[in-house]
């Protein structure tokens, strides 16, 4: 604990490393200002280093790039591959578990031990690895890598120790599951084949032994040949010789006959009692053309054939349709008898897997479903219906339906809020699922809750509550009709940025397209109709406005008043039929809304659209922040060019204004309105500003490109020009600006955003990349560019009770306002407390308040009590509208306000303003405005992310780093607490989506298809464990069925096959060393002695408990060494006691 106190008497702080001519923090203009009176700020400081840690949680949706799939018929587990490396492992809801290999190499295949607790997974880098899943987060316990075959297909048996390796080659290696070490028995491919036979076989593709017999070994190599190997006898039983290629094999369960699928489309089954033709031979999807040939179709990559007690075999291939018909979707086939039906996919097959009854491959299989994995989806269909309907997903992956381009994360809720999103939003799901209950049903997992401890737990896995178009809001925009198209390249509904307040539960949300959508809650359904206001927020290009112009300008109010008039030439009434005025030809909107009443079902329903506008041909810029107060009814919004603030109860717009009109006198730099540059190249350096200054080359040319993906481009139009409804002007003919929009001198519209809104940016096509890479200029925060580029992006706002002027006793309704060039304003508003004079009368807000100063773009507000607690911004009790009313009791808003002045009795009015930027963050004193705390968070690179965040009881500042760095700053101090280099910034995504919310928590899109959470909370680490679910439990394996005494005894000697003998280092000697290197896992001796103990099968499963560091010990072993340890001492007592008495006599005793 930590007491900091500070006097200010008379004490003024400037900016450290503030630019040269910077005004001090103290003052608006640079003057050094004391504070009223001297005051003491007593803040205890609790957190300290010791109470954060970082480490990942958990990983929700769908793995992204799957390539390979598994399923353990006992445990009820299922593993997915990725292209990355990573395993995900799926039981029941909330046994949900990732792993990485460090490699990152390709998953090629996985398996897994049968109801032993354990994987192996194959790895495009040819190595296998013995992933150990007996403790909550698995573990390598073996590696295996081949140095000079690559590995391309792998078969363990059930029950057995013995792993079939095939390789490119075509040879067949055998690892020992237990040790991970290659036995020295190989089935060389030149042995395994005829001698008289001049062409190599191919790579191995398929191994499996029969289940006639487990001493044979089925090899299926790619060329079409088929070997079946006697492993006792080390010789070929028979040699099948076909001329289309072989993707799969899958044996009957009697070990008679198998089926094989080709590269044709055809499927082959073969009878072992004559193997010099095919027993059949079927084209399940080619016709016969009319001169009697076949038509050509697709390879059947995967057949699956499971046979069934009271009817018909199933036969499952994936694959296999015609040429002929274009555009046709994936398709996996099922055929049952007769009857064939064929189940499209939106989304191509990586593979899929038929789940039965019986882990024993010589008993009937009894299918009952089969996984099918997509590229983007995974599906599970139930086989024991007739219409094969597919079971209700309770995995949360869906979430890239479309593709994300924004987060937010919210772990304080209010209690009553989840419930009434899942029972409004299962009202929308689709229906037509199978009935029973999801198969993949493993693993355990508890819900822990500790009383004292207000963690939300990252094992549950959250559930789709709710989802919402917002295209419904407007019209669907025809071919060649509107400007929307000629804005994006892509969606044009496509969100940028949401904001939610859960008690009001009113929800914002902004569009691409340059366009807001405000929803209300509701209950009930209702007949709406949508009310839309257009803003002109954008500056005219060409006219010459001098200052003078600009004092005669009636649209503003004068930058000092108190009480700006809404601008009714930018507020186009709400009513369907107002559009631009006739004589402005551009002046349209870049969506239409519709203008007719809506039946809107129970849920978020829009309320009011807000859009910007074009101008004179120059589309409107992306708006690059956002705020919502539901207790002031106000709604914030800023871009590129200056800021407008809208009464959403009234429907008007009461404040539109430009960046720099907004300082009035207070302008830090002393900036004058000036006329557009010629050089209109130029200006693109502005995008570049605001955010670091210097950089080495390899960091500039990251950050350049980043860059050159989310700035602004602003050649065109001047920020220093008011943003006025302007005069009709006749057009620019063809030689004029319209015909360079889109030329290499200005981007598209979907790049156009500010340089400090990187969260909100949305990913580019690979064919401009090259052009925004080569963006290499370098940026200068000097005064003089500054005075050159006067354009100034608004960054983030927030509305809240703060002290708009030094002189202010009491504290008001406020907008704080951040820009891109580091500045901070504050804009006091006057609001009605009335609510019908709410209603009627206007809010007015006076433009020329306090001026505070940063390095870097203001990224994050947020307010403190002289006691150090977060102050909440006020908000409106959530209230419906449609509901029924009752005539005896009035509808009122009901407000909550949180004014600083509420916890102050030991401190007196104020309160502590936090501000980051970029670079650094501050903590000011209101109203004095005094710089009580500095700190330089990055001096070589920039945050991406900063937030206010309550962690033990405590509040913190974290912030995320271009560099990959996540830190966390006490408050109000900026006393360092950690700093821990943790995701270098590869990807945009990933500053587009990281989110810090409260309890130590964060998120951020790991990859377009996945949500990974984070904690950087010291507590939730050390309850982590307990908090995961369980990939193992003890479960019997099932008994084999008794096959009588005829089956026994016609059937063969399969139970009598011993592995051990004939792999084993005695009898097969050892591998030779060169052939692969085994490397130790990191699993630890414990989980090494459980995966022995549990592949053997040799010692009985016991139950595994797990300490504070994630160990696992097990319990029978440990039960095991201390009765051996007993047993000793008492033999050794028991010697002596024999020596003792050895020689007495029985009268001595």
């Amino acid at each position: 604990m930590k007491k900091f106190r500070k006097v200010l008497d008379g004490l003024t702080t400037s900016s450290p490393g503030a630019t040269v001519g910077s005004p001090s923090c103290g003052s608006a203009a640079g003057t050094p200002t004391a504070a009223p009176t001297p005051k003491e700020i007593d803040v205890q400081e609790t957190l300290v280093s010791e109470n954060f840690q970082l480490c990942k949680t958990v990983r929700h949706g769908f793995p992204y790039q799957p390539t390979a799939l598994a399923f353990d018929p006992v445990q009820k587990i299922l593993a997915i591959g990725s292209r990355s490396g990573g395993v995900r492992i799926l039981g029941r809801p909330g046994v949900d578990c990732y792993c990485q290999h460090e490699s990152g190499a390709a998953v090629l295949q996985l398996q897994f031990l049968i109801n032993e607790g354990a994987l192996v997974s194959a790895c495009a880098d040819d190595t296998l690895h013995l992933w150990n899943l007996r403790q909550r987060r698995p573990a390598i316990l073996h590696s295996l890598k081949f140095n000079r075959e690559r590995i391309t297909f792998c078969h363990l048996p059930f029950q057995s120790k013995w792993l079939y390796v095939g390789t490119e080659r075509g040879n067949t290696h055998i690892v020992n599951i237990e040790s991970f070490v290659l036995s020295g028995y190989v089935i060389m491919w030149n042995k395994a084949i005829e001698l008289s036979t001049k062409t190599h076989p191919g790579p191995v593709v398929h191994l499996s032994d029969s289940p006639k017999d487990e001493g044979k070994l089925l090899i299926g190599f790619e060329s079409g040949t088929i070997v079946q190997w006697d492993l006792r006898g080390k010789k070929a039983d028979f040699r099948i010789y076909y001329d289309e290629a072989i993707h799969s094999v899958s044996w009957h369960h009697e070990g008679k006959q198998f089926m094989c699928s080709h590269s044709d489309g055809s499927l082959t089954l073969w009878n072992l009692r004559n193997t010099t033709k095919p027993f059949q031979v079927t084209f399940p999807h080619g016709k016969i053309q009319k001169d009697a040939r076949k038509e050509s179709c697709k390879p059947i990559l995967k057949v699956e054939y499971k046979t069934c007690r009271n009817s018909e075999p199933f036969v499952i291939f994936s694959g296999g349709l015609s040429y002929d018909k274009a555009g046709r979707r994936p398709a996996l086939t099922i055929m049952h008898g007769k009857a064939i039906t064929v189940l499209e996919m939106d989304y191509p097959i990586v593979e899929f897997m038929v789940l039965c009854e019986t882990p024993y491959n010589n008993e009937v299989q009894e299918p009952y479903a089969v996984v099918v994995l997509l590229d983007k989806d995974l599906i599970v269909v139930d086989l024991t219906q007739s219409n094969y309907p597919v079971f209700e997903n309770p995995y949360p992956m869906d979430i890239h339906e479309s593709p994300v381009t924004c987060t937010a994360y919210f772990a304080d809720c209010p209690p009553d809020i989840i419930p009434i999103l899942y029972s409004i939003g299962a009202k929308h799901k689709k229906t037509g699922y199978s009935q029973k209950e999801w198969p993949i049903s493993g693993g355990t997992w508890t819900l822990v809750r500790n009383a004292d401890r207000n963690t939300d737990d990252p094992s549950l896995t959250p559930p789709m509550l709710y989802k919402m178009k917002t295209s419904k809001v407007f019209e669907k925009p025809k071919p060649g009709e509107g400007r929307a198209a000629e804005l994006v390249e892509e969606d044009p509904f496509a969100i940028q940025m949401v904001s939610w307040c859960p008690q009001s539960r009113m929800f914002c949300v902004v569009g691409i397209s340059a366009h807001i959508i405000l929803y209300r809650f509701s209950k009930y359904d209702a007949n709406t109709q949508i009310v839309s206001l257009e803003v002109r927020l954008q500056c005219d290009s060409d006219d010459v406005i001098s200052p003078s112009e600009n004092e005669n300008n009636p649209s503003f109010s004068e930058p000092g008043s108190h009480s700006p008039q809404p601008h009714h030439q930018h507020q186009h009434p709400a009513s369907p039929g107002s559009r631009t005025p006739e004589g402005i030809k551009d002046s349209i909107p870049c969506l239409k809304v519709k203008d007719r009443a809506v039946r809107v079902p129970p849920g978020y329903q829009s309320e009011l659209v807000i859009q910007l506008l074009w101008v004179d041909g120059e589309p409107p810029q992306q708006i690059t922040s956002l705020d919502i107060n539901s207790a002031y009814g106000l709604l914030a919004f800023g871009n590129c060019y200056g800021l407008a603030v809208v009464d959403y109860l009234q429907k008007t717009v009461i404040l539109c204004m430009s960046t720099l009109d907004l300082y009035g006198s207070t302008d830090p730099y002393q900036r004058l309105t000036r006329s557009p540059r010629r050089n209109r190249q130029s200006t693109s350096e502005f995008c570049m500003r605001g955010l670091s200054n210097f950089y080495s080359d390899s960091k500039k040319r990251i950050r350049t490109s980043y860059q050159s993906k989310i700035c602004l481009k602003l050649n065109y139009i001047p920020l220093s020009v008011p943003c006025s409804a302007g005069k009709p002007r006749i057009p620019m003919g063809p030689e004029g600006p319209r015909l360079t929009r889109r030329g290499p001198g200005r981007p598209p519209f979907r790049k156009a955003q500010s340089a400090a809104c990187m969260e909100i940016s949305l990913p580019v096509s690979h064919t401009e990349e090259s052009r925004e890479n080569s963006f290499t200029r370098s940026r200068s925060s000097s005064v003089s560019s500054i005075d050159r580029d006067t354009k100034e992006a608004v960054t983030t706002l927030q509305f809240g009770e703060s002290y708009g002027r030094k002189n202010d006793v009491l504290p008001t309704p406020c907008l704080w306002v951040g820009t891109s060039l580091g500045v901070v304003l504050l804009i006091p508003m006057s609001i009605p407390t009335d609510q019908e004079e709410r209603m009627e009368e206007p809010v007015t807000m006076g433009v020329s308040g306090a001026v505070l100063m940063l390095k870097g773009s203001v990224l994050r507000f947020s307010f403190l009590d002289c006691m150090g607690a977060l102050i909440q911004p006020p908000y409106e009790v959530w209230r419906d509208h449609n509901a029924p009313e009752d005539p005896d009791r009035l509808r009122r808003r009901k407000l909550v306000h949180f004014s600083p002045s509420s916890s102050q009795d030991a401190c007196g009015d104020g309160h502590l303003a936090v501000v980051c930027s970029e670079r650094q963050a501050k903590v000011f004193l209101m109203p004095s405005q005094s710089c009580l705390f500095v700190h330089n968070i990055t001096e070589s690179s920039f945050v991406l992310r900063a937030d206010v965040v309550s962690v033990c009881n405590s509040v913190c500042l974290a912030c995320f780093c271009a560099n990959g760095h996540v830190m966390t700053l006490s408050l109000p101090s900026l006393r360092p607490l950690m700093d821990v280099n943790y995701l270098p910034l590869t990807d945009m995504r990933i500053a587009r989506t990281f989110y810090f919310t409260n309890g130590g928590q964060a998120l951020y899109l790991s990859s377009p298809t996945e949500v990974q959470r984070i904690t950087y909370s010291q507590e939730m680490c050390d309850n982590l464990q307990e908090m995961l679910g369980e990939l193992f439990t003890p479960i019997e394996t099932p008994e084999a069925q008794n096959r009588g005494f005829l089956k026994g005894f016609f059937g063969g000697n399969a139970h009598t096959f011993d592995r051990e003998e004939l792999f084993g280092e005695a009898a097969a000697g050892k591998a030779s060393r060169s052939l692969a290197q085994h490397i130790p896992g990191q699993g630890g001796v414990e989980g090494m002695k459980v995966a022995a103990s549990g592949v053997v099968g040799e010692l009985a499963r016991a139950r595994i408990a797990l300490d504070e560091r994630g160990q696992r010990l097990g319990e029978l072993e440990e039960r095991t060494a201390l009765m051996m340890t007993s047993a000793e001492a008492f033999s050794k007592h028991a010697h002596e006691l024999m020596l003792k008495c050895k020689d007495k006599k029985w009268y001595q005793f």
